[in-house]
């Protein structure tokens, strides 16, 4: 019940951040410039631009336009997109199966490398072992994503020629999964290294502090076997550290998630937000906007849910 009320109290609160979060992505959104803007021209008369511009209530104040989109979102509405003229809610809605598809197996990816690198770095601290995690981590963290995208490109489709440079699918082919398999490798490759390339020595640092404390010593006095003192006795200690860091790495993965599609020419929500923050198109960043903030806010209470499965110790009033 106390963890029922805590995640009850979470989404009460999360109901004025988002309202805050949207209010501030739509200042920002509206100080960018006016989606009309691309339409002057020799071709396209100022009475047409005005006519336009009081069709999709842009000549209203700001706060009236911000309450205008808020009373259309209670109801479900996220509007539509000043370019195509689709609904923003249709638009997210056939372009985030994909997007969660990259992150999910980006993130699985990730994770199954940071935490084995992770503990044996600990468990071989200031071996030559440990100092190539370390710079291999450091190597990962530092590379920016769209380089190491191209280097990928150039090595595996320019050169080799054995990986498709971008898509999903394969044109006129139905796909499959060996086919979006093939098209996965690189863009899930360079978000999984940005991501376990920072997991790797927070997961280090984590298990050290635990390997320090008193009552490990007393199991290693104890003659318990190596394996069983870091399996049993350390690791679950460490975990809450763990889950912390990978609590913060779904936003940061949404996120990087916008310039690997964009690259990789993957159907999912960052090719629909490049487009739409060229175009200076409302509707639909506010939309994206909203859907970050809800998954940031998803995965902060997702990280607390898992804090008391890692240690039943914890308890939440």
């Amino acid at each position: 019940m106390s963890m029922l009320k805590y995640i009850l109290k979470r989404l009460l609160i999360a109901i004025p951040v988002l309202i805050g979060i949207t209010l501030l992505d739509f200042a920002l959104t509206t100080l960018a410039g006016s989606p009309l803007d691309a339409l002057v021209g020799p071709r396209v008369s100022e009475d047409a631009v005005l006519a336009k511009e009081i069709a999709l209530g842009l000549d209203q104040p700001f706060f009236v336009q911000y309450w205008i989109w808020l009373k259309q979102l209670l109801v479900g509405n996220l509007g539509y997109s000043v370019k195509s003229h689709e609904a923003v809610a249709d638009m997210i809605g056939s372009h985030l199966g994909p997007t969660l598809l990259l992150m999910g197996v980006s993130f699985v990816v990730g994770l199954l490398i940071a935490l084995p690198a992770g503990i044996f770095s600990a468990t071989h601290r200031y071996t030559r072992r440990d100092h190539a995690i370390v710079t291999a981590s450091f190597v990962g963290t530092s590379i920016p994503s769209f380089f190491l995208s191209l280097v990928l490109i150039y090595i595996f489709t320019v050169r080799l020629g054995v990986l498709p440079s971008g898509g999903m699918t394969t044109l006129g082919t139905d796909g499959g999964f060996l086919d979006v398999a093939r098209h996965m490798v690189m863009p899930v490759t360079v978000l999984a290294v940005g991501m376990a390339g920072t997991n790797i020595r927070y997961i280090r640092s984590a298990v050290l502090e635990i390997l320090d404390k008193d009552y490990l010593r007393t199991a290693r006095g104890k003659g318990i076997g190596r394996r069983l003192v870091i399996n049993k006795h350390a690791l679950r200690p460490a975990l809450v550290s763990v889950v912390t860091v990978f609590g913060m790495q779904i936003p940061m993965l949404f996120g990087g998630a916008v310039i690997v599609e964009e690259i990789f020419n993957w159907p999912g929500l960052g090719l629909v937000t490049m487009s739409a923050i060229n175009a200076r198109d409302y509707p639909v960043i506010m939309g994206v906007c909203l859907l970050s903030a809800v998954v940031v806010l998803l995965g902060n209470l997702l990280t607390d849910i898992l804090y008391a499965l890692v240690d039943p110790t914890i308890r939440y009033k």
